[in-house]
């Protein structure tokens, strides 16, 4: 099957904007977007990093057996559902780009092939994401800092060294320069898509 690229990284790295970046600079590739029922935020568009539903609407593709993987986080502010359905967006012979968390992309490999599932692991240091996510709670018409805090400390056990080795993470691409940090990545997925053409037409 195509090859699935899966952004990770912990809150602040820079994901999110990198992930919206190669979209622009790969647009062979198509968009895996994920479901969330956490309320959206200002600036954001529904359909575009998120399918913004309701609880009830995920329970619904839930009995359809549609949801792939599904996370729950009980915030400061009640629990919030994160998943990814299988829907129709992995039809077809396209390669895809995703976003997700590390407990996302074990689930993703489980389902699709552990060689099918690409791993693009983002980070940057711990001061410089504290103070990223600060700068960018502050823009929000009513900061949530308090889950600011919680999802910080949380992203310390779930990407912990351990479950990086565990799930095979070798390769890093270190975010202190945004551009260079993206072209790297951009790089690296054009090298695995010319190795699994070549594979598929035996010219390797």
């Amino acid at each position: 099957m195509s090859k699935i690229f899966y952004f990770m990284g912990k809150s602040a790295a820079g994901k999110d904007t990198i992930f919206q970046k190669i979209q622009k600079l790969l647009t062979d590739l198509r968009t895996v977007v994920i479901y969330t029922t956490r309320p959206i935020r200002e600036g954001e568009e529904d359909g575009v990093a998120y399918h913004f539903v309701t609880e009830e609407r995920m329970r619904e593709l839930e009995r359809e057996g549609k949801i792939i993987e599904l996370r729950a986080y009980n915030t400061v502010h009640g629990i919030w559902y994160y998943f990814t359905a299988d829907d129709g967006q992995f039809s077809g012979n396209e390669s895809c780009v995703a976003i997700g968390t590390l407990e996302s992309f074990e689930k993703m490999q489980n389902y699709f092939g552990k060689e099918n599932v690409i791993p693009i692991y983002i980070q940057v240091d711990d001061g410089v994401r504290l103070e990223r996510a600060l700068e960018r709670e502050r823009t929000q018409k009513e900061p949530k800092y308090a889950e600011l805090c919680r999802r910080f400390l949380a992203d310390e056990k779930d990407f912990s060294e351990e479950n990086l080795e565990r799930l095979g993470i070798v390769q890093r691409f270190e975010n202190l320069d945004m551009g260079k940090c993206t072209n790297e990545i951009m790089l690296y997925i054009q090298k695995n898509l010319c190795y699994n053409n070549n594979k598929e037409t035996g010219s390797i």
